[in-house]
């Protein structure tokens, strides 16, 4: 003959709470319709990727017809040639290098003075801090259009007109960046960790170095990429400073192509296509670390 013993009522709902509490915090899977919402926004998400392709493969008269084309065709290669030959008078190559050193020149600076602001507006006690902080944020409301000016004549008469100093000198650091590790940094760096450094004898340098950018590595990976792709993609300011350049970045070269009589835009897109492929692998190289920095972040916080 068997036995109970009964379960005091205080314990069972303790030991279903619990139980609640695990599958909460557990992992669930996915249903049929998460994997149809996610496939759908993935093929939306590639479309103007595809569609760059297929117009890239293309003639000038068949890219323009009615219906357009949906399927690729046989002069991606031919236009793709011509691009890296003609673009920007010296070649495609020679204005990917250029972007390729006015971002990376821009988002090293950026990032790093960006870090540096922030940690000093978030952790540190300085006389005039509250008015330096209101005059960053009081650029963000300055539209960029009306520096253009002011900047090409600054430029000039510094000698840097048609030169590649012109695109990264005036973006050393953004009020956004700033702002963006000061309030990452105010959340994510406790104080009590940098008085235990102090405590310990460890200097100003140190503690950026050994302290802070550890901490802020989850926002350094979201600011870089976003600095990276909006140096990439500038067009304003490098079109009007690199005018008549015979050394131009991609966004410049790509402004010079498929024009004459008529605008060929299967050559054009071709241009587009090549601009685009570098954004994409340093998505591929460095997105695991972005992703990773993210969650690292919401875990520590």
């Amino acid at each position: 003959m068997t036995t109970t013993t009964p379960v005091p009522a205080g314990a069972a709902r303790t030991t279903r709470s619990a139980a609640r509490a695990g599958q909460a915090g557990g992992q669930h899977r996915a249903g049929p319709f998460a994997y149809v919402v996610l496939g759908l926004a993935a093929l939306a998400s590639l479309f103007p990727l595809y569609w760059t392709l297929v117009a890239a493969s293309t003639d000038s008269h068949s890219v323009v017809s009615s219906p357009p084309p949906l399927v690729p065709g046989g002069n991606l290669f031919k236009n793709l040639a011509y691009v890296w030959d003609n673009a920007g008078g010296r070649g495609m190559g020679v204005a990917l290098l250029n972007s390729t050193l006015v971002a990376g020149a821009v988002t090293l600076t950026t990032v790093t003075f960006s870090v540096l602001a922030g940690f000093a507006f978030a952790k540190l006690r300085f006389r005039g801090m509250k008015v330096l902080l209101g005059l960053v944020l009081a650029t963000l409301a300055v539209p960029a259009q009306l520096s253009v000016v002011p900047l090409f004549i600054l430029t000039k008469n510094m000698g840097l007109g048609n030169h590649l100093g012109a695109l990264i000198l005036p973006v050393l650091v953004t009020a956004f960046g700033v702002f963006f590790m000061r309030q990452f940094l105010s959340q994510a760096l406790p104080t009590e960790l940098l008085e235990a450094a102090r405590v310990d004898g460890a200097n100003s340098l140190r503690v950026v170095w050994h302290i802070v950018f550890p901490v802020a590595r989850p926002a350094m990976a979201i600011l870089g990429m976003l600095t990276f792709v909006q140096s990439w993609n500038d067009f304003l300011w490098p079109i009007i400073v690199m005018n008549g350049s015979t050394n131009p970045t991609v966004q410049v070269a790509l402004a010079g192509l498929g024009t004459g009589w008529s605008t060929d835009w299967s050559v054009i897109t071709a241009g587009a296509l090549i601009g685009t492929l570098p954004l994409l692998l340093v998505f591929v190289l460095f997105g695991r670390h972005i992703v990773g920095g993210i969650t690292q972040g919401a875990i520590k916080g």
